[in-house]
């Protein structure tokens, strides 16, 4: 399973990023904008927090030791119990007034200076146009409980190796922190797609033992000739077996995920690696290059070439301005 799902984040270009420490003191209640491609975390370090997703009712009791992770950047209010999302200032406000360089610890909050809350707050970001069902199905957030034996104890010791070297003083802190979040993001997706298992749809699929067999084998070997046969026999499943199985808990066929699967290796071999439409052809496993064309156009809505050249253009306008 974490084979499978490195390859997938991998593929997606998952970058961790740790932005800031915070020590909020009461009351205190930051207004946290929606961000395309990114998923933010929030990790109570020490105290508690309440975090509010729009379109939500309940809010989420963010108990000392608790990690939420909100895959789809969705807009959010952290605050302390005392204070309502209305009376939340902006993100932006917030770093403006508390005077915070972009390092270190954030300081903010009123005068009730007996405890303060440490949250350790991160996003991880992923390519532009990156997509796979596996990440499309994520909730609108995941929240894990302390950790012990529901998540593990690495997951407690790492969120804790984090809290010491995040903003810290001593050399490496910060790149020690943001590698153990991308490890932090990787862990909570498998705790998710783990406590799926039985279901049936969305990341279901993830869980099933047969069906993972025949997901490593594609993802280690994704341009050779697959048929939904040689996926049934490495499932240790009948052809017709294995597809009933993939469509019930995947929710696509398996033909379907291979070319999804494949037009992602295409796209960032294109945009990313700047290969040419007949090597990405290759890689993505067409053997000619005018049906790879096809699927490509009929899948990302623009031909190859012209993906391709975007690529380069927006890769070229990074380079003149740095």
């Amino acid at each position: 399973m974490l084979d499978l799902l490195s390859d997938i984040l991998t593929r997606l270009s998952l970058r961790g990023t740790l932005y800031f420490r915070t020590s909020f003191t009461e009351p205190w209640g930051v207004r946290v904008p929606a961000f395309r491609n990114v998923a933010r975390f929030h990790f109570a370090h020490r105290g508690e927090a309440m975090v509010r997703l729009a379109g939500q009712s309940a809010p989420i009791h963010l108990a000392q030791g608790d990690l939420v992770i909100i895959p789809h950047g969705a807009a959010h209010v952290l605050s302390c119990r005392h204070t309502g999302p209305d009376d939340a200032l902006p993100l932006d406000d917030v770093l403006a007034r508390s005077g915070f360089p972009g390092h270190g610890t954030l300081v903010w909050g009123g005068d009730e200076m007996t405890r303060d809350t440490q949250l350790i707050c991160g996003h991880f970001a992923l390519a532009e146009g990156s997509r796979h069902l596996l990440f499309d199905r994520l909730p609108t957030h995941i929240h894990l409980r302390g950790y012990g034996e529901e998540a593990g104890p690495w997951l407690e010791a790492t969120l804790k190796v984090i809290g010491a070297e995040a903003g810290g003083a001593r050399l490496g802190g910060d790149l020690i922190a943001l590698k153990l979040s991308e490890a932090i993001f990787a862990q909570a997706i498998r705790a998710y797609i783990e406590q799926t298992r039985g279901m049936n749809g969305g990341l279901a699929g993830f869980a099933d033992p047969n069906l993972v067999r025949a997901l490593t084998a594609f993802h280690s070997a994704p341009a050779a000739e697959w048929t939904v046969a040689s996926l049934a026999r490495e499932a240790g499943l009948s052809r017709t077996g294995f597809a009933e199985r993939f469509a019930t808990q995947i929710g696509l066929t398996p033909m379907n995920y291979v070319t999804a699967w494949r037009m992602e290796i295409a796209r960032e071999a294109l945009s990313a690696r700047g290969l040419s439409v007949a090597e990405a052809a290759e890689v993505s496993g067409y053997a000619s290059e005018s049906a790879f064309s096809r699927v490509f156009k009929k899948e990302i809505g623009i031909s190859p070439a012209a993906y391709r050249q975007a690529g380069r253009s927006k890769h070229g306008m990074a380079d003149a301005s740095s």
